[in-house]
């Protein structure tokens, strides 16, 4: 029996552990200030977690009007926008978004050639279906452009640092005034969040940067916590999805757990043991 109710059980509790369980925090190391979440944490956090919808919407908006200028996000389709468990965005609303990049148009249905008249790379408006387009046409120019720096592509960036979205939000708000004892390279700004306390990007945020169209005040605290979120959505459009889906299969498995203890009870009831 106890052979039974393990093979019935392990699955559940390693699935829940999969679904709701929370990446550890990681240790300040070399000085480097540890990230930390907001004060009323994360919407999306914990097994029942779900995204915020104003939420996405305003850190979308800081992404378009302040991000996207040097950060790519390449692999996430613009289409989600409108999916369910994302912002939320009309149809008709990410199609103007989608119509605000151009893609490469492929091969001219006449003559098979990929370059216009003047010898360009033909190119399109862009549509749902579309990836977001990046701001830089290459490695090289993106790095022309920031001093050598190479800005990440912000798709997954979430998932690839320790405290994920955290670690976003804490890295806006860092930007300080270098102490006495440190000496910055050429380029390089003082952020204790970052390690080695010093990075290319400059301080992206200031208050009222944008202006939110619900009206929310825009602070460096709720545009770093907004687009953080937004970040977080990105790196896993699927996330509130798998979560439902994960919670119908634990109901499952725990259902399929007690009729089989009772089949179990009920076939063996005259057997002594």
């Amino acid at each position: 029996m106890s052979r039974i109710a393990g093979l019935l059980i392990g699955p559940v509790l390693a699935a829940f552990v999969a679904l709701g369980g929370a990446q550890p925090a990681a240790a300040a190391e070399g000085g480097q200030r540890e990230p930390h979440a907001p004060s009323e944490g994360w919407s999306f956090d914990g097994f029942f977690g779900h995204f915020d919808r104003a939420e996405l919407q305003r850190g979308f908006q800081i992404y378009k009007e302040v991000c996207s200028s040097c950060h790519a996000m390449k692999f996430v389709a613009i289409r989600t926008l409108s999916q369910p468990g994302g912002p939320g965005f009309s149809e008709p609303a990410v199609k103007s978004v989608a119509s605000e990049f151009k893609v490469p148009a492929g091969p001219d249905e006449k003559d098979g050639s990929l370059v216009d008249d003047v010898g360009l790379l033909r190119q399109r408006p862009a549509v749902p279906s579309d990836h977001f387009v990046g701001p830089y046409a290459n490695e090289y120019a993106a790095r022309a452009a920031n001093g050598g720096a190479l800005p990440p592509d912000l798709s997954v960036i979430v998932k690839a640092r320790h405290d994920g979205a955290s670690y976003v939000y804490s890295l806006l708000q860092c930007y300080e005034e270098p102490p006495p004892e440190v000496q910055l390279q050429p380029g390089m700004h003082y952020n204790p969040c970052m390690a080695g306390g010093q990075i290319a990007m400059p301080a992206p945020l200031v208050a009222d940067r944008v202006t939110y169209d619900d009206g929310t005040a825009a602070t460096v605290e709720q545009m770093s916590k907004d687009v953080a979120a937004f970040l977080a959505w990105a790196a896993e459009p699927e996330l509130e999805g798998r979560r439902k889906l994960g919670f119908m299969v634990l109901f499952y498995l725990g259902v399929l757990a007690i009729l089989s203890y009772l089949a179990y009870r009920r076939v063996w009831r005259d057997t002594g043991h």
